[in-house]
């Protein structure tokens, strides 16, 4: 799903307001690596986003984006996935539509929605009068042959 023009200004924004309120400098480099991670359709790692921003001869460091992928995370404009790997993927979060994953042992990852998945996340409230910020749900398998 491709990002529309006004929802980059209210992500940059977002970006802008959360660095200024945690007394972080507003650079090029950042807002660069901001603007890449959501022109990528889907799952990313971070070697990955570094090699596409060196391709397209953007001037970031490994440590900036490091620390910028930190930053996206701690504002919640990125989420963080483990797919039983030993490398962390990411996808963009702003206007996250809930989604559960299927993670296949060649490597290939399914998204998925169910309704069913909000039941039980509601039931669970209920039972242990709590309130759910978020989830996630890893299913781990293979193509049947």
């Amino acid at each position: 799903m491709e990002i529309d023009k006004g929802n980059q200004i209210k992500v940059r924004d977002i970006f802008s307001d959360y660095l200024a309120e945690k007394g972080h400098r507003k650079t090029p480099e950042r807002y660069a690596i901001l603007s890449e991670v959501y022109t990528i359709q889907g799952h990313f790692d971070i070697e990955s986003l570094y090699t596409n921003m060196k391709n397209k001869n953007y001037r970031v460091s490994r440590a900036t984006l490091y620390n910028t992928i930190d930053l996206l995370l701690d504002c919640k404009l990125i989420r963080r996935h483990q797919f039983g790997q030993n490398i962390s993927f990411f996808e963009k979060s702003f206007e996250f539509k809930q989604h559960d994953h299927i993670i296949l042992d060649n490597g290939e990852v399914i998204e998925f929605c169910d309704p069913r998945i909000q039941k039980i996340r509601k039931t669970l409230e209920d039972i242990f009068n709590i309130e759910i910020n978020e989830h996630s749900l890893y299913f781990y398998g293979k193509r049947k042959t």
